[in-house]
C-alpha cells in the first residue's frame, strides 16, 4: 500500500479527518498543513487504518480531542466577561448577516 493511501480507514475515520481539517482551516492553517495534522490527530485517537484485521473494533481514544478542548476553554476563560460578550455579540451579528442564525 503506497505512503498516502486512506484506503484502509474506516468511513468514520475519514468522516473525522475531513471535520478536524475544517476545523484548522477556519483557522488559518494552510489545506496541506490543516490535512497533514487532521491525519495525525486521526492516527493518533484510533491508532490508524481500522478497516481490517484483528485490531478492529478497538476502541478509539479522545486524548487530542480533549487536549484542544480544554486549550480553547482555557484561552476563553482568560479574557474578561465584557471580552467574552463583545465576541458573541459579533458572532450573532455576523451569522445573522450570513443568514446563518
Amino acid at each position: 500500500m503506497p505512503q498516502g493511501d486512506k484506503s484502509s480507514y474506516t468511513d468514520k475515520q475519514k468522516r473525522k479527518a475531513e471535520h478536524i481539517e475544517e476545523g484548522y482551516e477556519d483557522r488559518g492553517v494552510s489545506h496541506d498543513e490543516a490535512e497533514r495534522r487532521a491525519w495525525a490527530t486521526v492516527n493518533k485517537e484510533s491508532g490508524g487504518g481500522n478497516k481490517l484485521g484483528s485490531g478492529r473494533g478497538k476502541p478509539d481514544t479522545h486524548v487530542s480531542s480533549r487536549k484542544g478542548g480544554r486549550k480553547g476553554g482555557a484561552a476563553s476563560s482568560r479574557r474578561s466577561a465584557a471580552d467574552r460578550s463583545a465576541a458573541a455579540k459579533k458572532g450573532w451579528e455576523t451569522r445573522r448577516k450570513r443568514g446563518h442564525g
